[in-house]
């Protein structure tokens, strides 16, 4: 273990995976830790789409928890990702959200870098009027922001610093990737982003994306206009390692009509008034119509009818996270469906009418745990393991959250 990374409390942890002590979500100290040991640690981390740097000097940034990163496409054709950070005074090199460049400068003292974060030149190397400069041993290859592996995955760019990660299909595990790879078939399209502040520790929203039960409680426009039930088909399907999770709702069963025609509130005076918005098409082959995926620590792939996202945790302190949204499209859209996929995204979001609750709830609970650090979280929805389910009607998916953070923490 990184003796610079100091020991958690393990002694106020509970046995098993039912109980979650809740000075976790408020400790700064537990936040320092979870970049060094899970952000910075063996994991893969969702970075940008492959589309977001289409040709050689395209670059996009982003972040690896607290860490900017790079994301370009080198000379070769080549995806590569570095540290977005000078190697001189530790400025960041790159202040765009994204564009094209033939190299990257340091706009401090002029530190030049090539495509792939390696440092070329430095400005009065040599000094002025042979006076001044820098040492004569001086090796530029010696200086430099840290360098990620990188994995290209269905269009989607993942990274990580750590030699020993697994390969991201054993990361993962294979029951996982197919339900990936089930969404992420075709060549993509963005079709819209934006980044919700969020009043919470990044953990509970990971959370609440691995809730397989919570939708049909807290969210009102489901039990409104009766749009889904637990009693449809799915399940919650959980990797052995908890890494990865993907819960599936199937359409309603045989003989049951669940066009919008018959999705009527008890109180006739609530109805959409534009109910266009709920139509879909089938386009995966099958009869799931909702698919949420996560990937541990900060990834999730969203499959709403037709709206398809992905969706990065961005922690940016003890209390307090940014959730970037990407909405996608494929390349071969029709026109009809590109214009469904843009009004099904008002299904999800800060503002959506299915999920905007979520964007809540996580701060209610870090107010409501404020003066709990002794206490703890029950999560035995379902059983006491992190195991697949054939019932939404469990907490099995996040205990492999837990599962996976305690593997990473050494907890």
């Amino acid at each position: 273990m990184d003796q610079s990374v100091r020991e958690l409390p393990t002694g106020t942890w509970p046995a098993g995976l039912t109980r979650v002590p809740y000075w976790v979500y408020r400790d700064p100290e537990v936040l320092r830790d979870e970049q060094a040991r899970v952000f910075e640690g063996p994991a893969w981390h969702y970075l940008c789409l492959e589309i977001d740097v289409p040709e050689p000097g395209a670059y996009r940034t982003t972040m690896m928890g607290a860490m900017p990163v790079v994301v370009a496409r080198a000379v070769n054709g080549e995806i590569v990702a570095f540290e977005n950070r000078c190697a001189h005074r530790g400025a960041l090199i790159c202040l765009d959200d994204s564009g094209s460049a033939k190299d990257f400068h340091c706009v401090y003292h002029a530190w030049r870098y090539d495509l792939r974060g390696n440092l070329k030149s430095v400005a009065f190397r040599h000094g002025v009027n042979g006076k001044g400069g820098m040492p004569d041993d001086f090796q530029m290859s010696e200086h430099g922001p840290r360098k990620l592996r990188v994995t290209v995955q269905s269009g989607l760019v993942f990274g990580t610093l750590a030699d020993d990660t697994p390969s991201f299909e054993d990361y993962v595990g294979p029951e996982v990737m197919a339900r990936f790879r089930r969404v992420l078939h075709k060549k993509l399209e963005v079709i819209g982003r934006f980044t919700q502040p969020l009043p919470c520790n990044w953990k509970l929203y990971m959370e609440n994306v691995r809730d397989t039960y919570h939708a049909s409680l807290l969210h009102m426009f489901f039990t409104t206009f009766k749009i889904t039930r637990l009693s449809f088909g799915g399940g919650v399907m959980v990797g052995d390692n908890g890494i990865a999770h993907a819960s599936t709702t199937k359409g309603p069963p045989e003989g049951q009509d669940n066009s919008y025609a018959g999705m009527r509130a008890d109180n006739d005076e609530f109805q959409l008034k534009d109910p266009s918005f709920m139509r879909s098409v089938a386009e995966f082959n099958d009869d799931i119509n909702l698919q949420i995926l996560s990937i541990f620590p900060g990834f999730v792939l969203q499959q709403i009818h037709n709206a398809l996202a992905v969706r990065q945790i961005v922690p940016r302190g003890v209390d307090k996270m940014d959730l970037n949204w990407t909405y996608l499209g494929f390349a071969d859209d029709t026109p009809e469906l590109r214009a469904m996929r843009l009004k099904q995204g008002n299904l999800a979001g800060p503002a959506g009418f299915v999920s905007m609750e979520d964007g809540a709830v996580g701060g209610f609970v870090q107010r409501g745990i404020a003066a709990a650090d002794q206490e703890t979280s029950v999560i035995e929805m379902g059983g006491v393991d992190a195991e697949t389910s054939e019932t939404r009607a469990t907490e099995a998916s996040v205990r492999g959250f837990w599962k996976a953070w305690r593997a990473q923490m050494d907890v």
